[in-house]
């Protein structure tokens, strides 16, 4: 059994998902990717990953809002950290923050902008799982 810690990351962008794949296997993350919420949401059950990478808009605009909801709705998942990744202030001009109070509807743990740096997806990742280590 390994002891890296598990990310699963929900994406459906194939380039954005590699380049996130490249830099956490880097830092000997163990990494599952998913293209769909659905798919994403079956293999957080069966992979029992310690923190989900999760865009916002995927299959509909939407879709990264009800898998969220329904990560937190699972008990075996709820406890799961979710760093929402998202270019929705890049294309409508509304963006995401705790401080405005969108985690009453938005259950996720931290929002970042795409395009996102390397350096930092391993500080926020990183951060989040030294927050809730699993």
């Amino acid at each position: 059994m390994s002891d890296k810690q598990k990310i699963l990351i929900v994406d459906d962008d194939p380039d954005i998902v590699e380049a996130m794949k490249v830099v956490l296997e880097s830092r000997k993350y163990d990494v599952s990717v998913a293209g769909s919420g659905e798919e994403g949401l079956a293999l957080a059950k069966s992979v029992r990953p310690n923190l989900i990478i999760l865009d916002v808009m995927m299959e509909t605009g939407s879709k990264g809002f009800e898998v969220s909801r329904k990560l937190n709705a699972d008990e075996d998942l709820m406890k799961v950290p979710i760093l929402m990744v998202t270019a929705i202030k890049e294309k409508t001009g509304i963006g995401f923050s705790h401080e405005s109070g969108d985690d009453a509807w938005l259950p996720v743990d931290e929002y970042v902008e795409k395009p996102l740096k390397p350096g930092e997806l391993i500080k926020k990742v990183e951060a989040l799982l030294k927050k809730n280590p699993a």
